[in-house]
């Protein structure tokens, strides 16, 4: 059989199991997102980077739909045809210095309204009265952070590390070892302004968790800072997310998710953490008793 038509046979039969393997992809929940559009709902900087995206699309499509329109226009109203000559056209400044301007002022426009939308994408608000009990954040010289009007936020220091995420809960109180230690899950209390900081116990990991905001690097040494604001009518919601850089072969196993709860809910489940801890420091403490009295441990 010719290399040729052996090549078009098996082009023909893995046709159908491509297309099929591409459908899927699309069908998936993580993969469609919101199709088009970031997601969002979640918190408002989220909302934002969603709303600034869709003006974008839109006036880009506007633009390109109007480009291609003329395109098909002239192509058509001045195709080749029987007696007729083209005329040969040598610019024309009128119409160069329209379009010239007029994409200058699309630009102008895009430009203000980015700008416009990246104070509420970067600039955290306070939490709302109803919100949980926050203190406040010292300023961290040399970063991206930015604070909400009053300095006060519930902190959470998120630590990325092969191939899971560590949530610490800073209390305020200068004391590390008091602070509440989560993994896997992070929990979060609606009306609550959250700031993140993020970094690496190793490798370069990233933050992301779409509904609640854009993706940060998490890098061994260093500080991203980001945050978010969970409304009253998600208290219950499972927020997905997934680390968005190839850190090593367990890199899709390394998942990421935020469960809000109410400020009353969460701070029910805070003290419960918090108990967990000193139980642990107690029963720690008896047993290092044991060892330095030489007794066996059961």
């Amino acid at each position: 059989m010719p290399r040729k038509s052996l090549v078009v046979r098996l082009q023909k039969a893995f046709a159908p199991l491509a297309a099929a393997a591409s459908a899927s992809l699309f069908l998936a929940e993580s993969a469609s997102a919101n199709w088009i559009a970031p997601e969002h709902g979640g918190s408002p900087n989220a909302d934002a980077v969603h709303s600034l995206y869709v003006i974008l699309l839109v006036v880009g499509l506007i633009v390109f739909f109007a480009v291609e329109g003329l395109l098909i226009y002239v192509l058509w109203r001045f195709r080749a045809s029987r007696g007729h000559e083209a005329k040969q056209i040598h610019g024309n400044t009128t119409l160069e210095i329209g379009w010239t301007g007029g994409a200058a002022v699309i630009v102008v426009v895009l430009a203000i309204v980015s700008f416009f939308k990246l104070g509420e994408i970067r600039n955290p608000p306070n939490s709302d009265a109803s919100g949980f009990t926050t203190t406040t954040i010292a300023k961290d010289p040399g970063t991206n952070q930015k604070l909400p009007p009053n300095g006060k936020a519930l902190h959470i220091k998120v630590l990325g590390f092969q191939y899971g995420w560590q949530f610490t809960y800073d209390d305020g109180d200068g004391n590390p070892d008091n602070d509440v230690v989560a993994y896997r899950d992070m929990y979060v209390p609606t009306n609550t302004t959250v700031m993140v900081s993020i970094t690496s116990r190793d490798v370069i990991h990233s933050w992301w968790i779409p509904e609640l905001g854009g993706k940060f690097d998490a890098v061994n040494g260093f500080q991203n800072w980001t945050w978010f604001k969970v409304p009253a009518d998600k208290a219950g919601t499972q927020f997905r997310g997934q680390c968005a850089e190839l850190c090593g072969r367990g890199h899709a196993n390394m998942t990421a998710s935020a469960i809000a709860k109410t400020p009353a809910e969460f701070k029910t489940w805070l003290e419960d953490k918090k108990t967990e801890i000193d139980d642990a420091k107690a029963k720690a403490a008896e047993a290092r008793k044991l060892v330095d009295a030489g007794e066996t441990l059961k």
